[in-house]
């Protein structure tokens, strides 16, 4: 029997040595880590916008010329004509890649307009995106995803124009409120392309005073505007309809915060029929033009802005608002009758 016993007692020190000893490691519960998030950090710093038309090619801009600018946007990426909030496919991909690239290596902010570019797109296929809790829902995703896979650092809508007699004023604040909501979330902000708000429309006053929070920065296009003054009928964008756009904008019944103001300004020239002209085009013809605000090329006048009057609208922007807007970089000249040049020297800017 202490036989029996011992053996026993042998046999159980054996088992727990061999337990203790067991080489087969513990398992452990699995701890999935955290997402990393980086939430938008917001930039009042004074803004120097240009926008890239997707049909432009890169190859004319020197890389000089980024120095002169703080954000530039490629235009345009668009829906669908379903208005599924489904998007189109980016045109030009190789351009925006070059022009990407270069932002990037000249550290400018390079983002996204999103706009027509398209003729079966027009302010209806925004409405019924915006209307839609659906369409929205998909719109916002798509543009998030494009963003995020392009590692973009903003988006820009163009939606010419909410109105608020449609509904528009309301279905614009959701989608700029769910937009903005989402792309903050992985530090990208959301501008916005607006009216100049100088003509009595229903565009005019459409964009609620709420909807504001929602959108980093707004650029006015402050252009397109023929006979606004009478003592320069053919300007299209006169100083004295710049100035009349931020005294609405900034006015009581709009109350836009300065820091969010883009002042827009044309890099191109119209003629009394509507019909456009390059910047550099009407310069390559008179060169002496480049200090007047009238133009004529092959018996056409055109009116546009010249580098006092870009000088001029810059001090304004400097004064009264946060940055000066372009459209578009490509039309600009690259020697010393540069507007974007002429724009940065009356801001005193390095480049």
């Amino acid at each position: 029997m202490k036989k029996q016993l011992l053996y026993l007692f042998s046999l159980s020190l054996l088992v727990a040595a061999c337990k203790k000893n067991d080489p087969t490691p513990e398992k452990k519960e699995e701890v999935t880590p955290p997402v990393v998030v980086n939430p938008y950090v917001p930039d009042n710093s004074f803004k120097i916008v240009a926008y890239m038309p997707s049909y432009r090619d890169p190859a004319t801009i020197p890389d000089a010329k980024y120095k002169m600018i703080t954000h530039l946007f490629y235009a345009f990426l668009s829906p669908t004509p379903a208005a599924d909030g489904s998007l189109q496919s980016l045109p030009a991909p190789g351009n925006f890649g070059s022009l990407k690239a270069k932002a990037k290596a000249n550290n400018v902010k390079f983002g996204i307009s999103v706009g027509p570019g398209n003729t079966n797109i027009n302010e209806d296929t925004y409405l019924a995106i915006a209307k839609s809790t659906t369409a929205r829902a998909n719109f916002v995703r798509n543009l998030v995803a494009f963003a995020k896979n392009n590692q973009l650092d903003g988006v820009d809508m163009d939606w010419e124009y909410p109105r608020n007699s449609n509904g528009g004023s309301e279905a614009f604040h959701l989608l700029m409120k769910e937009l903005s909501t989402e792309l903050h979330k992985i530090g990208i902000f959301l501008s916005a392309a607006v009216t100049p708000a100088v003509y009595s429309s229903t565009n005019r006053d459409a964009i609620l005073k709420e909807t504001y929070q929602y959108i980093d920065f707004f650029n006015i296009m402050q252009y397109d505007g023929p006979n606004y003054d009478s003592a320069e009928p053919l300007n299209h964008a006169s100083y004295k309809m710049s100035v009349a756009s931020l005294d609405y904008w900034f006015g009581a019944s709009r109350a836009l915060p300065k820091e969010k103001a883009i002042v827009g300004v044309p890099i191109y020239g119209k003629s009394s029929t509507g019909t456009s002209i390059a910047y550099s085009s009407i310069i390559a013809a008179a060169k002496a033009n480049a200090n007047v605000n009238v133009a004529t090329v092959s018996g056409v006048a055109y009116g546009y802005n010249g580098i006092p009057t870009i000088k001029q609208k810059a001090q304004l922007a400097k004064d009264r608002a946060n940055g000066i807007m372009f459209w578009e970089f490509s039309q600009d000249t690259n020697d010393e009758t540069s507007l974007i040049k002429a724009a940065n020297d009356e801001l005193g800017r390095a480049y």
